[in-house]
């Protein structure tokens, strides 16, 4: 059991942090973007477009509230999602035969986001131009929580 990458995506649909701990077996090196923003990062568009799509799909199929999609799997990883009150999407990628995370995502929500970006003075609100989280205490504190796990190797 593995994690691989955590992201976190805002409601302008852009990557505004991104974790990675372990390589995915279907993933190459990742090419650095030229200016260095997150909102560049291939993968991240390619990541949010798929689950926009099937958040969507799984809406009008199912008729239920937003609360209806919480992860896909394929044969080489499984995707986790979350979405918050204030529109921003936590997912998780991990190995395919993870259980549901969504908790697990909910807690790095209230103990890790809130408590150390949101609450944080010097953080900014909104992060335009593809700038990204850059909360130390936040970083730290995820390293720690997602090491912790039972699923961390």
């Amino acid at each position: 059991m593995t994690i691989y990458e955590f992201y976190v995506f805002d409601r302008h649909c852009e990557c505004i942090y991104y974790k990675e701990w372990n390589r995915r077996p279907d993933r190459s090196t990742p090419q650095p973007s030229a200016d260095g923003n997150l909102a560049n990062h291939d993968n991240a568009k390619l990541l949010f477009g798929v689950i926009y799509s099937i958040r969507n799909m799984t809406k009008k199929l199912s008729g239920e509230s937003d609360n209806s999609f919480v992860s896909y799997r394929t044969s080489k990883y499984k995707t986790h999602y979350y979405e918050t009150p204030s529109l921003l999407k936590f997912v998780l990628i991990t190995s395919p035969n993870e259980a549901n995370m969504r908790q697990i995502l909910h807690q790095i929500f209230v103990n890790l986001w809130v408590e150390y970006v949101v609450k944080n003075p010097l953080s900014p609100v909104k992060h335009t131009g593809g700038k990204g989280v850059a909360v130390e205490l936040f970083e730290l504190g995820l390293e720690t929580f997602v090491r912790g796990l039972e699923q961390f190797p």
